[in-house]
């Protein structure tokens, strides 16, 4: 089919996924120049070092241009590939000045791309997620069948060749770090793992000294020769970006966790999901925390999208967000968390799960820290600290008003918010209703 009519030219480019991912890589090509699709078809597959995802079509038309090259690394809004709308085809000028249809292409024209031929070959064969995979697993890729175009090994051909008993161990079987720990000197019964821990301070911390020795996270920021990994330098620009752009504050406070920890052991959760629980009531009692302010712009959220941040061992951490967490109950809150950080640690998360967060919780103390000043995560104006959990002496008063020592589950929160959008005092009212809604008073 041609056409005579120049169509709205519409441009497919690198979706942004999440904070500290500025670039991705083409895995995979689903079409070819000349290919009609659909809105949100799928046209390719992309990896970063935290999702693995499709691209889809911004809407239908015909593919008539193809920029980027499978196996090329290249910054979020880069313009992957062009097509025509979906009236028609955008004619372009063939190599001696004159015009045809991209529809009615040469199919060789469909495998030249910036003066490459390729077509799902052995360029960028394995993804970074795939190698990253089968180095934890010591795995001989060439062993895995590919499912890919022209058998090119997925994340998905590695994940199921891991559940068949290859590599050192499953990935169901593999167990899932604990988000919480009890005590700095004595840790959960099951142990977290040492290449990815669930769940990660946005800020360094003030770490107990049994937990630095016990559970202290390797020197994996570095890369070779020393120098700062792509990973780190991105994390470093976003969080020296939102300490330029906000006026950070930070406020703590001390909750006596008694009534968390009799109520998570009896339903199996975590304290985190408690907190979380407790961080929503008082979000809904002063919604003036459950805002973005970019800019001069102030906007207060009905929904309390509620982002957790989780590491990724040596790849440096990410945010994914429990939508509508207002919705949830303990039990419903703690399953979304443990499910999303179980997939932000397989690369499964897809770019909404990584996006439109209001409020982000982190939590360093699970490894025994017990004070930390976290960044916000922007255009949020705070985030919740979470520390450990510690048995330690404190002063309480019984019904009749008399002072007594007692032994108490108590943790330390800390509220880093912004002084361009909120003031000390609600900040503080904030701290105390989490406290109030912890402590059951």
């Amino acid at each position: 089919m041609s056409s005579s009519r120049t169509d709205t030219l519409i441009d497919v480019t690198m979706p942004q996924m999440g904070v500290s991912v500025a670039e991705g890589t083409i895995v995979e090509w689903r079409v070819e120049v000349g290919d009609r699709v659909s809105a949100d078809q799928t046209v390719c597959d992309i990896s970063t070092d935290k999702i693995d995802t499709e691209v889809p079509s911004p809407a239908a038309g015909v593919i008539t241009e193809i920029l980027v090259p499978v196996g090329e690394t290249v910054p979020v809004g880069t313009v992957l590939a062009r097509m025509g709308g979906a009236e028609g085809t955008r004619p372009v000028a063939n190599g001696n000045g004159a015009s045809h249809d991209a529809a009615v292409a040469e199919p060789a024209a469909a495998q030249a791309v910036n003066g490459e031929r390729f077509a799902g070959g052995r360029r960028g064969r394995y993804s970074p997620v795939v190698q990253r995979i089968a180095a934890e697993h010591d795995i001989d890729l060439s062993q895995v069948a590919g499912t890919g175009r022209d058998g090119r090994v997925r994340k998905q051909d590695v994940l199921a060749f891991l559940e068949q008993g290859n590599g050192r161990g499953s990935a169901e079987a593999a167990p899932e770090p604990p988000l919480h720990i009890e005590s700095p000197y004595r840790p959960d019964p099951v142990a977290p793992s040492p290449r990815a821990p669930a769940s990660a301070p946005a800020a360094a911390s003030a770490s107990a000294p049994a937990a630095a020795a016990s559970a202290s996270a390797p020197a994996a920021a570095l890369g070779g020769g020393g120098e700062l990994s792509r990973m780190r330098r991105q994390i470093g620009e976003h969080m020296k970006r939102s300490l330029d752009t906000a006026a950070t504050c930070t406020t703590w406070i001390e909750v006596d966790m008694s009534r968390v920890e009799r109520e998570r052991k009896q339903i199996g959760v975590t304290a985190l999901a408690f907190v979380a629980r407790a961080c929503i009531a008082a979000l809904r009692e002063y919604p003036a925390l459950n805002a973005w302010l970019e800019g001069e712009r102030y906007t207060r959220h009905e929904e309390v999208n509620l982002g957790i941040a989780v590491s990724l061992g040596e790849d440096g951490l990410i945010v994914p967000v429990v939508h509508r967490a207002h919705e949830l109950s303990e039990e419903g809150l703690a399953a979304r968390i443990r499910d999303l950080a179980r997939r932000a640690r397989s690369r499964e998360l897809i770019p909404d799960e990584v996006n439109g967060g209001t409020f982000t919780i982190t939590n360093p103390g699970q490894y025994g820290s017990i004070m930390a000043t976290p960044i916000i995560n922007q255009p949020q104006v705070a985030i919740l600290d979470v520390e450990a959990v510690v048995k330690r002496p404190v002063v309480v008063t019984d019904a009749a008003g008399n002072d007594m020592i007692a032994i108490r589950p108590m943790t330390i929160l800390g509220l880093s918010w912004d002084h361009r959008a909120l003031d000390g005092a609600l900040s503080a009212q904030f701290l105390a209703a989490v406290k109030r809604h912890l402590e059951g008073s």
